[in-house]
């Protein structure tokens, strides 16, 4: 067991994303976790993610605010307690078309 504190927690560039911040709160470095990791990221307004895809899978929780996930057929919006699973080599991009902050988890399995 490990307690992780958020003082404790630093940012990470998360490639693609902007006019957003990224903390790693849990994986193999910040507490051991060997299958998944688990963010917090905040939006500013406008803030977000291009659209891509990798082979993991994801599952994202908004905590505050709203953020829309775009995928190639469709948009869907993700409110306070609202999350969304999205599979491997799914296409998204993420985008806060708020002018609130917005703040989501993020969790994540390794690769094989």
């Amino acid at each position: 067991m490990k307690k992780v504190e958020l003082k404790d927690v630093k940012p990470y560039d998360a490639p693609g994303h902007f006019n957003m911040t990224a903390l790693r709160l849990h994986g193999k470095e910040e507490s051991g976790a060997k299958r998944f990791w688990m963010g917090l990221s905040h939006f500013l307004p406008q803030g977000g993610a291009e659209f891509g895809a990798t082979d993991t899978e994801k599952i994202y929780f908004v905590l505050e605010g709203e953020v829309t996930i775009k995928t190639e057929k469709e948009e869907i919006v993700l409110k306070p307690w609202d999350s969304i699973y999205i599979g491997p080599n799914e296409g998204r991009a993420i985008i806060n078309n708020t002018n609130k902050p917005a703040s989501m988890l993020v969790v994540i399995n390794y690769p094989d």
